[in-house]
This record gives structure tokens, C-alpha cells and sequence, in this order.
């Protein structure tokens, strides 16, 4: 019941506002019968129109780690200058081995003699000559030594410190001959192609995300340059606080220009609709909840329309229910026909684009 009363109110009104619309047409001296009224008129076209929601994050390397030693010592040798390109593998740093050198040969010779300890003992035991305990300690005197070796000689594969992977160094804190303790922050290595582009999006718009969807960013060094990238990971989890969730791209940076840190302006396409309906936006007429069109029928005559009214555009709208591609809508003059008008149109002169897109802004 509440239904149909809703339905019969929505009709009485759209009957009012016909009548206003009406009245106003008899108040320009244009009845329904008389001349017709010249008006400008413009087709409903059919376009191409990109939606896009427009976000700003941050640029962060694909790849990056801190270059820490794992030994004290004395730097001996860099192997490379600050901003550098280089591959996996390459020596980046080596710390002189001297001392741990000598140490394995120390340590070395500790293991022969225990190994020698241990062979006579082994054969005494047998015999009853001599305690279990003293073959027991003799047995650990050989275990340490072969474990102290091996320890020894794990430090000295980190006294090279190699590039992980193929990437540029940053800068370089340490001279050649100075004394870092361990876990001294040397320098860092960086791999920023491709590139990724953290941004956190509005819970509403997740519905639209998908992994591989296309982005386009600008960045403040180079305004005039757009880089596009494809979105490789949503977040799982909305942030309780700012009800956002994580979002992350990857762009190729073959040319070295996105940085690492860099503020990014990111434009991310959630739908494309190749045949769009748009009409020049002075065309609409809103009236309260509800917007209409006057458009032109087959013999010339104003015909008001109610129309569903999508994006907005600059200058447009599109039209999403109510018209149809080809027909005609006055965008100035209607004020001066009513219901039946007979109309004289004039070209609408005004240049549109065969592409558009529309922006959200989330800031």
C-alpha cells in the first residue's frame, strides 16, 4: 500500500511539474499550436568514457636491504662507488681476514693434535687401560675443535660481503681502513625496476579493485610524464581506524626515473564503458530528486523526458537511463516550450571529445 502510494505521489508531481513546464511555455507566447520556438539542440552521443578513482601514495623499490657486517674488523676493500649499478654477487665490501686467518690455523693444528689424542686413546680403551672419562674428554677436545673450524671459517665467508641481487648502491658510510663493529649499517643496495606504488584506498571502492587493473602515475619531477603500472596486491584487511585497505602496483622504471620515497599521484581505472550515452550538462533540468530533458522528437515538437543520470563529466553527463543514441536534447531555450512545442533547432556548436573520463578524488 505504501508502495502504490509513493508511486501515485511521484506521478502527481511529475504531472505538476509538466503543467509548470507548460505554463511557462504559454507565459513565453509560444502555445502548443503557434510558431515554432528556435532552440539550440545537441545529439546524444555515444562515447568511450573511462572511470577512474584518483588516490596519492608513495613510491617504495621493489627490492632494498641495509648492508650490515657480520664480523668486526677493519674495512680492507670497497668494491664499488656510491650510486652504482651492480649484479648479484659482486663484492661490495671485504674486511680484512688476517686475524680470523690466523686463528683457523691455530685452530687447525688444535684439531690434529686432538685427532692423534683421540686415535690412541681409542685403541687403550679397548684395553681396559685407561678410564672412560679420559677417552670421553679426549672424544670432545676432537668435537670442539672440529665445530670451532667450522665457526672460524664461516666468518671468513662474511668478511666478502656480495650484492643479493642486481640493483644500485646508495650511499657509502664507511672509508677503506676504518673499524666497524658488527652490524654496522655500510650501505644500501636498492633494486627500483619495476617500481611499487603504495597507496590506501577507501573501503567503498574495493568492490571495483582487482588485482592486475591498470594505473596511471604523475610525480611531481617530471608533471609532463604519466607511468602506467597494474596493481599486483589488495590487502586482505581493512584498517579498523581509517576503514582504507592497502593497495599495491608495480610500474616498469627501466629509465631510473621513479624513486624510491617519491609522493605519487595515482589514477586508477575501475571501468571502462566503450558506448557511453552523454548530453551537454545544460541539458538536464533537475527538479528536486528527480532530473529531465526536453528532447525532439520525429516532427519537431519538445518532448520532456525523465532520465537517469550517471558520471559527471566536463561539460556532460552521461545518461545511463531515458534516452537513446541519435536523439536530439534542447540545451538552450527550453524554458521557453512546454509539452508538444514545436521547435526550430540550431546546431549546437560547441566541440566535444570522442573520450572522457571522470575522477574521484580521495584525499
Amino acid at each position: 500500500m505504501q508502495l502504490m502510494n509513493r508511486q501515485r505521489s511521484q506521478v502527481y508531481m511529475f504531472g505538476l511539474f509538466v503543467l509548470f513546464l507548460a505554463g511557462c511555455g504559454k507565459q513565453g507566447g509560444m502555445p502548443h499550436g503557434g510558431f515554432a520556438v528556435s532552440v539550440v539542440a545537441a545529439p546524444v552521443k555515444e562515447e568511450r568514457i573511462e572511470e577512474k578513482i584518483s588516490l596519492v601514495g608513495t613510491l617504495v623499490a621493489n627490492e632494498t636491504v641495509e648492508i650490515k657486517n657480520q664480523v668486526a674488523g677493519v674495512i680492507e676493500q670497497i668494491g664499488f662507488e656510491e650510486g652504482q649499478t651492480v649484479k648479484k654477487g659482486q663484492m661490495l665490501f671485504m674486511i680484512d681476514a688476517h686475524k680470523l686467518n690466523a686463528t683457523l690455523a691455530q685452530t687447525e693444528a688444535n684439531l690434529s693434535m686432538a685427532q692423534t689424542t683421540f686415535d690412541r686413546l681409542s685403541s687403550l680403551i679397548s684395553a681396559g687401560a685407561i678410564s672412560q672419562q679420559e677417552f670421553d674428554q679426549a672424544k670432545s677436545d676432537l668435537e670442539v675443535n672440529k665445530a670451532k673450524i667450522d665457526l672460524i671459517k664461516a666468518q671468513l665467508a662474511e668478511t666478502v660481503l656480495p650484492a643479493s641481487f642486481d640493483g644500485v648502491m646508495g650511499e657509502r658510510k664507511v672509508s677503506v681502513g676504518q673499524f666497524v663493529e658488527q652490524g654496522t649499517t655500510l650501505s644500501y643496495l636498492i633494486s627500483q625496476d619495476p617500481i611499487k606504488a603504495e597507496f590506501r584506498t577507501p573501503e567503498r571502492f574495493l568492490g571495483q579493485l582487482k588485482e592486475g587493473q591498470s594505473i596511471q602515475v604523475t610525480v611531481a619531477a617530471y608533471p609532463d610524464d604519466i607511468f602506467d603500472g597494474d596493481v599486483y596486491f589488495i590487502d586482505p584487511q581493512v584498517e579498523e581506524q581509517t576503514r582504507t585497505a592497502l593497495i599495491k602496483a608495480k610500474l616498469p622504471n627501466s629509465e631510473g626515473k621513479l624513486r624510491q620515497g617519491m609522493f605519487a599521484n595515482l589514477d586508477l581505472l575501475v571501468n571502462v564503458r566503450s558506448k557511453a550515452l552523454t548530453i551537454p550538462e545544460e541539458a538536464l533540468i533537475p527538479k528536486g530528486d528527480e532530473v529531465y530533458v526536453f528532447a525532439v522528437d520525429s516532427e519537431s515538437k519538445a518532448q520532456i523526458k525523465p532520465v537517469k543520470v550517471g558520471i559527471r563529466l566536463a561539460g556532460k553527463a552521461e545518461i545511463l537511463e531515458g534516452l537513446s543514441a541519435g536523439e536530439n536534447v534542447i540545451v538552450e531555450g527550453y524554458q521557453k516550450v512546454g509539452p508538444g512545442s514545436p521547435v526550430k533547432m540550431k546546431d549546437n556548436s560547441s566541440e566535444t571529445t570522442e573520450s572522457n573520463s571522470t575522477e574521484n578524488s580521495v584525499k
